[in-house]
């Protein structure tokens, strides 16, 4: 990477955070790509290079980049003079999936809906865990995350809503679950817009498990960290594919 691309670059590309590696780097990419920081056509970073400023396994980084090439914003040339190189968009898109996407980008303010989200769940995690779950209603909450387990794809995101929304229900106030429930509506609209990413179901998997670990045994900071981790990483993808 020559000096002038990496000073062009410097203020998109950074150290992600561990949580949240794939998220985050994929945020950071597709910024770089919708900005225009390398222009279409030409070639990214060397895989190393880019690993190096992100601060991620070169797996990591190549699940990254073979996301954005299915969604054909990306390709991957072989040979001395191949690597991953930018693909020019077209003048004008036909109308569907990217029409989409830009009225969907302006009707919402994205960053109003991510943050009151976080406010809700970290909260409502925080709440489950101070109080204790047992019982009938700690079944609920294994029961919730069981569901989401054994999910196919195309119920995924059904199950984790509910998964979500009864936690906002069990950490009992009915106001908090009414606000949850609007603002999951927004955040599943804006998720609508974007691809399922298997790399990312796996990690949310995960994070919920640990999510429902913390509440039961009682660790309220740690119930809220990890539920703060896994909002940090739906905001980055829908940061990265709509804004």
């Amino acid at each position: 990477m020559d000096p002038t691309e990496a000073d062009r670059l410097a203020p998109v590309l950074r150290p992600v955070r561990a949580g949240n590696g794939f998220e985050e780097a994929l945020e950071q990419i597709l910024r770089v790509v919708r900005l225009g920081l390398v222009a279409s056509g030409e070639r990214l970073p060397a895989e190393r290079e880019l690993a190096d400023r992100l601060r991620i396994s070169r797996v990591t980084l190549r699940e990254v980049l073979k996301v954005l090439q299915d969604q054909g914003l990306l390709e991957s040339r072989r040979g001395r003079y191949g690597g991953t190189f930018v693909r020019p968009r077209p003048d004008a898109a036909a109308p569907g999936a990217e029409e989409e996407l830009r009225r969907r980008g302006a009707s919402v303010d994205i960053e109003d809906v991510l943050r009151f989200r976080e406010v809700l769940e970290v909260g409502a995690a925080g709440l489950c865990a101070a109080e204790g779950l047992t019982g009938e209603r700690a079944d609920r909450l294994r029961s919730a995350l069981a569901a989401t387990r054994d999910a196919p794809l195309a119920e995924y995101r059904r199950l984790d809503t509910l998964l979500h929304l009864t936690l906002a229900e069990l950490a009992g106030s009915a106001t908090l679950t009414e606000q949850y429930a609007a603002v999951r509506a927004s955040v599943n609209d804006l998720l609508d817009c974007i691809p399922l990413l298997v790399r990312n179901l796996e990690h949310s998997q995960r994070q919920h498990a640990a999510l429902v670990e913390a509440v039961l045994d009682g660790d309220a900071d740690g119930a809220r960290e990890i539920a703060r981790e896994h909002c940090g990483g739906t905001a980055a993808l829908l940061r990265g594919f709509l804004t």
